[in-house]
């Protein structure tokens, strides 16, 4: 590997990596799997030519193979040990980050099914807009939407059962 494809990989894994693990874990719920799916996913980025088009393809296209990746364990039933969210929320992926503030709501997005809760980190969470996150699952953007609407109605149902006005 020349020099060039190594600093290519480390730039986009310093400001990547994150927000994959983020994704990995909000579908894994396991640390060590969701460690792996990132790394798996890096390991495919240094595989391939680097011909992205901007930093967005090349973020959308890591989102990708990290979402097929965690996808791939779940299916292969790699996934058997959970790691507590306490363990999350006490170690969260960057010393500066927020992500885990307000862990009742965090824990019941986390208790979500699984295609509601990729929806909901992706948009809500993480910020993309509908067309990117139906990009990233493989759906339509109609199918995006229904799953939001769905998973926000399922989380204010689980958050009102625990009282919790967000």
């Amino acid at each position: 590997m020349d020099s060039s494809n190594l600093q290519r990989a480390e730039r986009a894994y310093d400001a990547y990596a994150p927000q994959l693990y983020r994704v990995a874990y909000s579908l894994l719920l396991s640390r060590e799997s969701a460690e792996d799916a990132v790394q798996d996913a890096f390991a495919r980025y240094l595989a391939q030519d680097g011909a992205f088009r901007d930093a967005e393809h090349e973020k959308a296209w890591l989102i990708r193979v990290t979402v097929n990746r965690c996808r791939d364990l779940q299916r292969a039933g790699a996934v058997r040990a959970y790691t507590p969210l306490e363990d999350l929320l006490q170690h969260p992926a960057r010393p500066d980050d927020d992500w885990a503030e307000g862990q009742p709501v965090l824990r019941a997005v986390l208790a979500l099914p699984e295609k509601y809760r990729a929806a909901l980190v992706l948009h809500s969470l993480e910020g993309y807009p509908v067309d990117a996150v139906a990009a990233a699952l493989r759906l339509t953007p109609s199918a995006v939407k229904m799953r939001l609407k769905r998973g926000r109605e399922l989380l204010q149902t689980m958050l009102a059962k625990e009282d919790i006005h967000v």
